[in-house]
């Protein structure tokens, strides 16, 4: 809220954010006090809390919320001087108790003042059972449908999104004063002023730009020195021609003439100095305020992973009591710094996961039991930083995932033959969790049985550009990994040359970069492959992929971004690797719609502009161009200046032998041959390299060599390539149909031998060096 906004706010709508601080204090304590009722800080915390809502309360006028508080704070101060000590049945009640006062101060909400008769009724039998005894199921029965989050919307007063730009109030915080609402922290604590998202954003733009301006400083302070040694050659210069003139005796008023121009080069050379020297100051003292302002703005986005935790707790304790269940959830990391945007977009994910680790995960008390364990269940959420990621952990001591289960279910809902799935490794079969609609429960609950959390949580977990891996261990439990950006504002990048222009690569998708050898790239099925640590990684353009044109240098190493996306893997070649930046991301105009390959934009330290790369989308045309077959070869560097240039041959058939024979006779020869298995992976092979001479055979799997020629015919730049057919077939009419499509000669393999094929192909294409 701006000031003027909180001056014009309703004393009710300044009461809601006031219980939406206290209630998490409250919601906070008594999860704590649950497990040892005997903490006297947290009993401390949460009367005070209490005292503070009725406070608040009997200001704006709500009784309700008054009698509710007041209740609650004399059950609190009971515990505190030992006259009652907190047992379930009083957790319920008061987590009961702090619901309603949510309830209460929002406005409109119909669940408030009317269950106020029956919860005071309860807590007066809890304060004194002798007075009105109370059945042992009431209290559990007050707590019916818990909500996944007890903290409800604050009112809005401004359409616009609103961050708190320092932690809200916790266990520990004093609470606030009802008659300063314009204040959160207490004595000791830190201010915290709402600001509206739209103005963060603004104005961490604006700080991005004032950095990217304070590097054009640079060039002129470059001009100012480089003008100083010019001038500084130029007084050189003068001492050289006055020596010169009082050797050949001229006359004084030459002299003195010359003796007044050095002087005033000399102010003037001072005078240079002094404002290079004020200027170089001022460039650095202005970056460095720059910078300080631009980290700070980017500061105030990051939030701590506490703030998507509110209520997870007593979600999980709530859920797990429906069940049957004792669930403890433990939480590592929760100062965890995280960009606002990544955390609002994580609870929903996180939520599925907590609920499903209840669900599916923990077993009943008597189960645990007989597995040796103890009753309560623990679900451990761990978050923490890792090379520019935000790393969670979410790990349960349930049962695991009984495997034998999942793969009955897979077979049943005919998603993969049962032979296939008894071959599959345990990673394999769990990712079928993933898929939409599939889940291991036999009928459909409130909680569980549609199939659909885990689907969603890592479609929302892709949404982040980030990545969900499950594994685990039988008896023991599971273990979910996430990793997602810290931050989508800023990314941290390698930023490349290609075709004269700047791309980005984000560095989370990057596996490393390499200079590849020419040597070291050979062909594989007609695409380009290169070796790198025990796997094979295909090789493609960026030039082709960003349309851009090709760098035509005679480098003998290509400089290669190996990039991933889950288990796909592949080689990108770049012009240049200029180097890693952090990169604050620029949405692209909405008008532009969906730009191929491109997700966003950034500007670099001088100003010029810089994309940066989709990955996920590159990598969805890399296979595009697969499967139409048009990936072009990248020209190896250096191939010219080797000397004299072998002539390249295509041998094309689906016979390992023959192809292997044919291989070799050419190789010796002299002749540079590549294979292809074939017709579909010769012509691959044929768009994407050049070739002297095609050498065929016809019948072949997915296109024939009848096929293959008739393509090649067909096009503009191949229509002129010498065609051979090696084929069984000697038939007069199978010779004719041959030739009628194209082939230049037709050899019978009956009649086959080593000096028919090389004269053959030196009748086409001459020796081997051209």
């Amino acid at each position: 809220m701006t000031p003027e906004q909180m001056r014009d706010a309703s004393l009710l709508e300044l009461f809601s954010l006031e219980a939406e601080a206290q209630t998490q204090v409250l919601s906070t304590g008594l999860m704590a006090l649950e497990r040892d009722p005997t903490l006297a800080d947290q009993l401390e915390a949460c009367m005070r809390a209490a005292h503070s809502l009725k406070g608040a309360a009997r200001i704006v006028g709500i009784d309700a919320g008054v009698s509710v508080a007041h209740v609650m704070e004399d059950c609190l101060v009971a515990a505190q001087e030992g006259r009652l000590r907190l047992r379930t049945e009083h957790i319920d009640a008061l987590l009961r108790g702090t619901d309603l006062l949510l309830h209460i101060a929002t406005p409109g909400d119909p669940n408030g003042e009317a269950a106020v008769p029956g919860f005071l009724v309860h807590m007066a039998s809890l304060l004194d059972p002798a007075a009105a005894p109370v059945a042992p199921a009431a209290p559990i029965a007050h707590v019916e449908a818990p909500k996944p989050a007890p903290v409800p919307p604050v009112v809005p007063v401004t359409p616009e999104p609103e961050l708190a730009l320092e932690p809200e109030p916790t266990a520990s915080t004093a609470p606030v004063a009802p008659h300063k609402p314009g204040k959160r922290g207490g004595e000791g604590g830190e201010r915290v002023l709402r600001v509206t998202a739209d103005r963060l954003n603004s104005l961490l733009d604006l700080s991005s730009k004032s950095l990217v301006e304070t590097q054009r400083l640079k060039p002129y302070l470059a001009t100012l020195q480089r003008l100083k040694r010019m001038h500084g050659q130029g007084m050189r210069a003068l001492d050289g021609l006055k020596a010169q003139l009082e050797s050949s005796g001229q006359s004084l008023e030459v002299l003195e003439a010359l003796a007044q121009t050095q002087r005033l080069l000399a102010e003037t050379q001072q005078t240079l100095q002094q404002q290079a020297a004020d200027l170089d100051a001022f460039g650095w003292q202005a970056s460095q305020r720059a910078q300080l302002l631009y980290d700070t703005a980017l500061a105030c986005r990051m939030r701590p992973f506490a703030d998507v935790l509110a209520g997870q707790s007593r979600m999980v304790r709530d859920l797990g009591r429906s069940l049957g269940k004792q669930v403890r959830l433990q939480i590592e990391g929760d100062k965890t710094q995280v960009d606002r945007d990544v955390l609002e977009k994580l609870e929903a994910p996180l939520t599925h996961l907590l609920r499903n680790a209840v669900d599916h995960g923990i077993e009943q008390p008597e189960q645990r039991l007989l597995a040796g364990k103890v009753e309560e269940g623990t679900i451990r959420l761990r978050a923490s930083h890792q090379a520019g990621m935000l790393i969670l952990e979410l790990i349960d001591d349930g049962a695991g995932i009984d495997l034998a289960r999942l793969q009955r279910s897979i077979v049943e809902r005919g998603l993969s033959p049962a032979e296939t799935v008894a071959q599959m490794s345990e990673a394999e079969l769990l990712t079928f969790l993933f898929l939409p609609g599939f889940s291991l429960r036999d009928r459909v609950t409130e909680v569980s049985g549609r199939g659909v959390g885990l689907d969603a949580v890592q479609h929302m977990v892709r949404d982040l550009r980030g990545a969900i891996v499950l594994s685990q261990v039988a008896g023991q439990g599971c273990r979910f990994h996430l990793e997602v950006p810290l931050t989508l504002s800023v990314v941290r990048s390698l930023v490349v040359e290609v075709g004269g222009e700047a791309y980005a690569f984000p560095l989370a998708h990057i596996e490393r970069t390499l200079e590849v050898a020419a040597d070291d790239i050979v062909q594989i099925e007609g695409r380009q492959h290169f070796w790198h640590e025990g796997r094979h990684i295909g090789l493609v353009a960026a030039s082709q992929l960003l349309n851009r044109p090709a760098g035509h240098g005679e480098a003998s190493s290509l400089r290669v971004v190996v990039i991933r996306e889950r288990e796909q893997l592949y080689g990108v070649a770049v012009e240049r690797l200029v180097g890693e930046r952090v990169l604050v991301v620029m949405p692209l105009d909405p008008r532009l719609g969906k730009v191929q390959d491109i997700s966003s934009g950034a500007l670099l330290d001088d100003g010029s502009v810089v994309l940066i790369i989709d990955v996920e989308d590159l990598l969805r045309s890399v296979e595009k161009l697969l499967s139409t077959g048009r990936l072009e070869r990248i020209e190896r560097g250096g191939q010219g200046a080797r000397g004299v240039s072998r002539k390249r041959v295509l041998v094309v058939d689906d016979s390992l032998t023959v192809r292997e024979l044919q291989r070799k006779l050419l190789s010796n020869r002299g002749y540079d041959v590549a294979v292809a298995v074939d017709g579909m992976d010769g012509w691959n092979a044929l768009r994407g390299e050049d070739f002297d001479l095609l050498i065929t055979d016809i019948d072949m799997p997915r296109m024939d060599g009848i096929e293959l020629v008739t393509l090649v015919r067909r096009d503009q730049r191949l229509q002129a390539l010498p065609v051979m057919v090696v084929s069984y077939k000697d038939r007069e009419e199978d010779r004719r149909r041959g030739l009628d499509a194209g082939a230049d000669y037709y050899l019978a393999k009956a009649s086959f031998h080593d000096d028919a094929l090389l004269d053959a192909v030196v009748e086409l294409i001459g020796g081997a060096q051209g």
